[in-house]
């Protein structure tokens, strides 16, 4: 468990890292694109061999379907109902809101394959974290270009690394009464998640800021992720 712990740590400390850096200073619109852009190519790696690939293999692909369309739509829900109430669109919540979302079912499964094996999955791990980066560096760049005060986005985002943690031991914990259809489910559950956050928020904001060399570092995100996901 205490292994478990310690490398779940690791990877949701990404997120706490990467807000203190869109914190320490304030950072150009087309950096904050290329990070944006780097990121999602990342999380569309992520999608591809760590989650749906994997989800697939474990639990089939009707369980994976399930969780991607559940994951979808709650995302889609929550992320309608937090701009109707702060009347109108804003890409930093989205952001926090998605790596919330994709993140808790991210480190179950994470918490899991501990469990299962006793070893760390280091593509999973790898994606989780270079992924991770780039979301919360875009989302507190953003919050405090709104006008959300530094230490109430350092508390978000502690928050959620926080709660992040805590799914990698309540995976650790649920390992053996915890199913591959289950598994299947949770993993596209995140992919889903992640897939319309990408759609809505994440691509045109990186478009819009980085311009026409944003499709440019989404490959080169894919790649670099891609390749470290071939490391276990």
């Amino acid at each position: 468990m205490g292994t478990a712990i310690a490398w779940g740590a690791l990877a949701a400390s990404s997120l706490v890292i990467g807000a203190l850096l869109g914190l320490a200073r304030s950072w150009p619109d087309r950096w904050i694109g290329l990070v944006l852009a780097f990121g999602a190519g990342a999380l569309i790696s992520a999608v591809s061999f760590e989650l749906a690939e994997e989800g697939g293999d474990v639990g089939g692909g009707a369980s994976v379907a399930i969780g991607l369309t559940v994951g979808a739509f709650t995302y889609w829900g929550l992320n309608r109902a937090l701009n109707a109430r702060t009347k109108g669109s804003n890409a930093g919540s989205a952001l926090a809101l998605g790596a919330f979302l994709d993140g808790i079912p991210e480190q179950l499964v994470l918490g899991i394959g501990f469990a299962a094996g006793g070893e760390v999955s280091i593509g999973l791990l790898v994606a989780i974290f270079v992924s991770n980066l780039p979301e919360a560096i875009g989302s507190a760049t953003e919050m405090q270009e709104a006008g959300r005060k530094p230490s109430q986005i350092r508390i978000l985002w502690v928050a959620v690394a926080a709660v992040c943690l805590l799914a990698t031991v309540a995976g650790y914990a649920v390992a053996d009464s915890t199913s591959g259809e289950l598994q299947g489910g949770i993993d596209g559950f995140a992919a889903g998640a992640l897939l319309v956050m990408l759609i809505d928020s994440m691509v045109p904001e990186a478009t819009r800021k980085a311009g026409d060399v944003a499709g440019l570092l989404t490959t080169l995100g894919f790649a670099v992720a891609a390749g470290l996901s071939a490391v276990s």
